[in-house]
């Protein structure tokens, strides 16, 4: 059974992030630049980090890793403490939208432009010594991207072609990109995404309220209906990592219709997920 369980205060919320020495969920309300934090008591705290908040990730040693608008930043736990790195563009047309961390420890996160140009956004990795180097150019909407458990293959979705691609991950490379699963367009686009212990691949569908499950071999498994249109993310959480944890915009979307929009929902969908990955630097 799905439910809801904050009310609907994010904007544009993306990115859940479950990480045991962390307070709790967290997630971001992207384009006001704020990271929110779900404690035990079931409070919500908000700390504003930079104009846009992409992405978080925990960082081995403490804190976090942020995507920000036009690069990254380090944090502290308390994400009061903003260290930013050197911008990566000086535009104002492009910014950081989505990413996660892979097997080498390094944090990856992709771009997009504003008015969402095709293939104006790349894919970017900020290694643990703090080097970045774009990695997957010519991308439109970097989005969801996470590795399986044994590392050797991550799947990435670029919303507009309405896939979710593989690649393998060999000697630190991502490399032989290809299909993975074809998502209709009436059903919506693909957008954040997760990977569970058995292999499967959780997807959320921006513009469809729903969240795909799909098989290692990338058929349908089933569906996960989220009273919100616009479904951005989804993450496992909880001690035992059990608990789906998904995120909503209120972006383009009538909220007399759909009022939980902006809203985190749960469920238990009866398989456990993998623990995040940290980043190494």
């Amino acid at each position: 059974m799905l439910e809801q369980i904050t009310p609907p205060l994010a904007g544009h919320g993306e990115g859940p992030v479950w990480f045991g020495r962390w307070p709790g969920l967290r997630w971001v309300d992207m384009l006001v630049g704020d990271v929110l934090t779900l404690e035990a008591s079931g409070e919500v705290q908000r700390r504003h980090v930079g104009s846009v908040a992409a992405a978080l990730r925990p960082r081995e040693s403490g804190g976090a890793v942020l995507a920000l608008e036009r690069g990254f930043a380090f944090a502290d736990d308390a994400l009061q403490d903003i260290q930013v790195l050197p911008e990566l563009w000086s535009g104002a047309d492009v910014r950081m939208n989505e990413g996660g961390c892979g097997p080498d420890g390094a944090f990856y996160c992709g771009s997009m432009a504003y008015d969402e140009t095709p293939g104006a956004g790349t894919l970017y990795r900020l290694d643990p010594q703090g080097r970045v180097e774009p990695v997957v150019p010519e991308v439109s909407i970097s989005n969801g991207l996470m590795w399986t458990e044994d590392g050797s293959r991550a799947y990435y979705a670029d919303t507009p072609t309405q896939r979710v691609d593989v690649f393998d991950f060999e000697d630190g490379e991502l490399v032989n990109r290809r299909p993975f699963a074809h998502i209709d367009r009436a059903d919506g686009s693909p957008d954040g995404l997760t990977v569970d212990a058995e292999g499967g691949v959780w997807v959320a569908l921006w513009g469809g309220g729903a969240v795909h499950h799909y098989t290692p071999d990338g058929a349908l498994a089933g569906i996960v209906e989220v009273p919100a249109p616009k479904v951005t993310a989804c993450t496992f959480g909880g001690e035992d990592l059990d608990r789906l944890y998904i995120t909503t915009s209120q972006v383009g979307t009538d909220l007399e219709h759909h009022p939980g929009a902006g809203a985190v929902f749960a469920t238990d969908p009866g398989v456990r997920g993998l623990p995040v990955r940290t980043y190494a630097g």
